[in-house]
């Protein structure tokens, strides 16, 4: 390793220089000094998603998410965005299938009034009526644009395939029928029973010292506690596909076809996670997309895009190639990918290839690391899929690791070509 690189990994955070303190009413806080920036970044979660909404309400815990900093019992709507517009601050939430989330940054003097303001929407939420009734038109119009969207389309259909009967296979925004099903009483009720301090992870980066953070956090939530917070249940078994299963969405008058190709893939956890990692940047993201965008789109010029994704969660995974193709090649764009795939299962990637996302892997992991953001977004992975705070320390030698044989048996085990799902949305 050359001496500017050494000085780079030096900067990488880990057991030195993070702190990591669970507090007595359950928050586990993690945080790192950065005096190089005079902002701080707040960011984390709660175990509040949308594996607790019924399924007759999906959207429950996006919509209490989105609910939040409508008015409390301090501050109205307007009031919250005239506090953090005047600093120059923001917060936002969010929700997925394991955890509603929040993020915000401020500049560090203004850090208690934004951890304020994230303590007044997490505990003591109003929920207005006629501001959750504007939210609610909002999510109906975003679902009847996404009825519209056949990349938006694809997605939904190959999810409810692989993930069937699964929270993995639920859109957490729901659909307009759920949508309207849910009432304010049970957006109160979904707050009374999932909010609360228990599991919550908090991360602050930035321009302070942890004494001081701990101490800002400990007077705006270390008083927090709620009895009434359930516990997170067991999620079913995923059921991988015994045969491969396609599905076409019509929506008519559109230019473009999207197609997704796919499977299981392993969970964020699981040993396989590395090897697959950089085998799925060989297979459709390195360079120009890797093999996939090599063989669809800049030799047979069939797609206007193609790559492929690997997503690792906590419970489980997907694989999947993605193209958007005109109608008429989609066909075509379906054998060609298989082609691949069949070639990826058969033979080991080439050392090349594999030095070559090595090195891609590890020189940009000192670069996703440059802001506060980044590194509070770091931290939380390491919290969430308990990785250890050594992590990325140990990282080059666990990338350098992986062979061109793992790469083989990991896609062996995740890609069975007669298994897949293909979706496609368009006319």
């Amino acid at each position: 390793m050359s001496a500017a690189r050494s000085a780079h990994w030096k900067t990488i955070p880990g057991p030195d220089d993070v702190t990591r303190r669970v507090l007595p009413n359950g928050i586990t806080l993690l945080t790192r000094s950065n005096f190089n920036s005079p902002s701080v970044v707040v960011s984390g979660y709660l175990g509040a998603g949308s594996l607790f909404d019924p399924p007759d309400k999906l959207s429950l815990a996006y919509f209490t998410c989105q609910s939040l900093m409508r008015g409390n019992q301090t501050h109205d709507f307007q009031q919250i965005y005239n506090l953090l517009e005047s600093s120059g601050a923001s917060l936002g939430f969010g929700a997925s299938v394991h955890t509603s989330s929040f993020g915000g940054r401020a500049l560090v003097e203004d850090l208690p009034l934004l951890l304020q303001i994230l303590s007044e929407s997490l505990r003591q939420p109003v929920f207005p009526t006629d501001q959750v009734e504007r939210l609610r038109t909002r999510l109906l119009t975003s679902l009847a644009m996404r009825a519209q969207d056949t990349g938006e389309m694809a997605s939904l259909a190959f999810d409810d395939i692989i993930f069937a009967n699964h929270p993995y296979g639920r859109p957490e925004d729901g659909y307009i029928e759920t949508v309207q099903n849910v009432t304010r009483d049970d957006i109160i009720a979904f707050h009374k029973n999932h909010f609360g301090p228990r599991g919550m992870v908090l991360v602050v980066v930035g321009a302070i010292s942890a004494g001081a953070v701990v101490d800002q956090v400990m007077a705006k939530l270390g008083d927090w506690h709620n009895p009434a917070q359930s516990s997170t249940p067991e999620m079913p078994t995923i059921t991988p596909l015994l045969q491969t299963r396609r599905k076409h969405i019509s929506i008519p008058e559109k230019s473009q076809t999207d197609l997704i190709i796919g499977t299981l893939g392993p969970q964020r956890k699981s040993p396989d996670y590395l090897s697959a990692s950089l085998g799925n940047s060989i297979l459709g993201q390195f360079g120009m997309m890797g093999r996939i965008g090599d063989i669809v789109r800049e030799r047979a010029g069939l797609a206007y895009y193609a790559s492929t994704s690997l997503n690792a969660w906590i419970s489980g995974g997907s694989w999947e190639v993605s193209a958007g193709v005109n109608p008429k090649n989609l066909q075509r764009a379906v054998d060609l990918i298989l082609r691949e795939l069949n070639r990826f299962v058969s033979k080991p990637v080439s050392n090349t290839e594999l030095r070559d996302n090595q090195a891609n892997f590890i020189g940009r992991l000192p670069l996703s690391l440059e802001s506060n953001n980044g590194v509070a977004n770091a931290l939380l992975n390491l919290e969430r899929f308990q990785l250890g705070l050594d992590y990325y320390q140990r990282y080059p030698d666990l990338v350098h690791a992986v062979t061109p044989e793992m790469v083989l048996e990991t896609a062996i085990r995740h890609i069975h070509p007669d298994q897949l799902a293909i979706v496609s949305a368009g006319v």
